[in-house]
């Protein structure tokens, strides 16, 4: 019978094993579809709970670094690929996406490193190859590109993606017709393919060969009529083949596609110009807005710049040579600029009226000369393609980094509450025993949590418990009971009674932690009260603009005015060491009054005792950012996106890559 019974253990453990298998392979196969139809947030998720239950599975990381990685959280994923080589030392694949994510940062020596060792573990991948070529072009290396692709097309005769990539270091070169027999192998592998129409058109197009080019640009808006830089370029052949007007409804075209194409606004100015139409100065002031090389006027002042350079370099170069000469050709000198100077003068008193109208035929002929430089400038075919987030779009495609979100710093946790069989609240982030230990003094009614979302809308819940409070106080007074009503009053903007609930808790019971904090939390919100009121505004947090965080404060507070509520934190620590709310919401009013290293001081230890406190990572993310720390910037707010915080994508992408 005992044997019986230790088999049916045996039997009953290994079934619970290949259960917890299937649930891991279940979660690692969620996870890559998630990838796969462009929900890489929701990808993190999965692979989170993969690596939470299987730290040890380099897949895992590798998965979740790529979904990072489509999400533009560089450093993020290469953070991941250190961990997947780490645990499998011979993973090709892994060292192919951390050399694409260094080449992504502009890095490209690292990542030829990378791609040198996924080569050694795999020769026969032809993307590899590919991906070294481009970054080997980055460094202006147009032999070991060449090479690469070379590689890759004894790997795979028929790639696509080599043939483009040589064709483009090819023309890089010089190498116009070997670049158009590339294209003309990719149009034989995949007829349909616009990108090879277009980039055969540009190399015709430098052959001046513009019928061809004119063909290839039909072609490729034919098989993708969204293209603005196809519109822009054909309008640019039909400009050279002097039909302005058609040439002009090509440029329309591709502005509709892409409001920002610089070089469209340019030529179609020009076209406009030469047919004497208005509209085209205008077009002109775009084209310099959007992008600086294109701004007309500026190139007239840094000529004159120059021209202004040139002459002191050439006076200090005559003064200096003076000096060295002897003192008779000093004097020589002297004798000369003496005459010289009598000359000018002598001109100067006999300017007339005829010298005038000849200055201004002069500068009529200038501005003559101007237009016909502008009307025959046409090196203007490549334009910056780098995608530009449209802010209007909202598409939920997993790519936050693209959305146009607030930039603010994560507010402050405050202790709230819910009804005992509320299913409306979110889920508990993090375990706390204080507040646990206040539930169980509850009976988990009312069910306390510490959250940092808006709780206007429990309002009245609030008010009910407060109520309920009464009715406990008037049984019995104690500091439990007058700590939770004072909360409540916290919660429904009742601060005077707050105060007094909260001073009579801790007159009954100093050592209550969480009324320190409670009153600190409500001594805030009453200061922000009045700010709000004074019509000063609240200016708690650190903004970016212009690839920069700025401290956007109008005039920051003195640390007088908010010792009350530190002083309230630092009881809240003395009495709970282990309390990292109280570093975090410490942290946030440092961070109000510009005491930005000592911040980061309070985060560090809320996160060592939290390690997953992703708020904390948030802001210790911007705060970095705002010192000039980039790089631990980005892996802050890389760890607060993977635990959550979505809207942490965005801003790397908009100001750490």
């Amino acid at each position: 019978m005992k044997k019986i019974t230790i088999l049916f253990a045996i039997l009953l453990s290994m079934s619970f094993l290949a259960e917890a298998q299937l649930n891991i392979n279940h979660f690692i196969r969620v996870g890559r579809t998630r990838i796969s139809i462009g929900n890489y947030t929701g990808a993190i998720e999965y692979f989170n709970i993969v690596i939470e239950f299987k730290p040890y599975l380099a897949e895992a990381y590798l998965y979740r670094g790529t979904a990072k990685h489509s999400l533009e959280d560089y450093r993020g994923a290469i953070e991941d690929y250190n961990k997947a080589i780490e645990i499998k030392p011979y993973y090709p694949r892994a060292y192919n996406n951390r050399g694409m994510a260094y080449h992504n940062l502009r890095l490209y020596k690292r990542a030829i490193e990378d791609y040198d060792r996924a080569l050694e573990f795999d020769p026969t991948d032809e993307s590899i190859y590919n991906n070294r070529g481009i970054a080997k072009l980055a460094l202006k290396d147009l032999e070991g590109a060449i090479e690469d692709y070379d590689k890759a097309l004894e790997v795979n005769p028929k790639s696509t993606h080599a043939l483009m990539n040589r064709s483009n270091a090819k023309i890089v070169s010089g190498d116009i017709k070997g670049a158009i027999s590339d294209l003309n192998q990719v149009i034989i592998i995949r007829p349909h393919y616009a990108a090879a129409y277009l980039n055969r058109g540009l190399a015709r197009f430098e052959l001046e060969d513009y019928a061809s080019a004119l063909r290839d640009y039909d072609q490729s808006i034919k098989f993708d009529a969204t293209n603005a830089l196809a519109f822009n370029n054909r309008g640019i052949v039909k400009h050279k083949l002097e039909d302005y007007e058609s040439a002009i409804m090509d440029y329309d075209m591709a502005i509709q596609l892409n409001p920002e194409m610089a070089s469209a606004y340019f030529n179609r100015a020009m076209a406009r110009e030469i047919l004497d139409r208005p509209g085209y100065e205008q077009d002109y002031q775009i084209a310099g807005r959007l992008n600086p090389q294109f701004d007309l006027s500026q190139r007239r002042i840094d000529a004159e710049q120059l021209a202004q350079q040139q002459q002191q370099q050439k006076q200090q170069q005559n003064s200096s040579s003076s000096q060295n000469n002897n003192q008779q050709n000093s004097q020589a000198n002297q004798q000369t600029l003496a005459q010289n100077n009598q000359q000018q003068s002598s001109q100067q008193n006999n300017t007339t009226v005829d010298d005038e109208k000849a200055e201004e035929q002069k500068r009529k002929e200038e501005l003559e000369a101007e237009k016909r430089r502008r009307r025959m400038r046409m090196d203007l075919v490549i334009e910056d393609t780098r995608d530009i987030p449209e802010e209007a779009e909202e598409v939920d495609d997993g790519r936050i980094q693209n959305k146009n979100i607030v930039i603010d710093l994560q507010p402050m946790f405050l202790i709230t509450a819910f009804e005992k069989n509320a299913v409306d609240y979110e889920r508990f982030q993090y375990y706390n025993i204080v507040v646990d230990d206040l539930n169980a003094e509850n009976n988990y009614n009312p069910l306390l949590s510490i959250s940092n979302k808006p709780v206007t809308t429990y309002q009245s819940v609030f008010e009910n418990f407060i109520l309920f409070f009464n009715e406990k106080i008037a049984v019995q007074e104690n500091a439990h009971n007058y700590l939770n009503r004072g909360i409540f009053y916290s919660l429904t903007g009742n601060y005077n009674s707050a105060f007094a609930d909260l001073d009579k808790a801790i007159e009954m019971d100093e050592k209550t932690s969480l009324a320190y904090f409670t009153r600190a939390n409500t001594r805030y919100k009453l200061k922000e009260q009045v700010e709000l009121l004074a019509g000063v505004g609240s200016t708690n947090s650190l903004t970016l603009n212009e690839g920069k965080i700025n401290d956007n404060s109008n005039e920051k507070p003195s640390t007088v005015e908010y010792q009350d509520i530190l002083d309230d934190y630092a009881v809240t620590l003395f009495l709970d060491p282990d309390f990292f709310f109280g570093y975090y919401n410490r942290a946030f009013i440092k961070l109000r009054l510009g005491e930005y290293r000592s911040a980061v001081e309070d985060l560090n230890r809320a996160i060592d005792l939290e390690p997953e406190f992703a708020e904390a990572y948030f802001n210790r993310g911007l705060t970095k950012i705002y010192l000039d720390d980039i790089e631990g910037g980005a892996l802050d707010l890389s760890r607060a996106g993977e635990l959550g915080i979505d809207g942490a994508y965005n801003i790397i992408k908009r100001y750490c890559n």
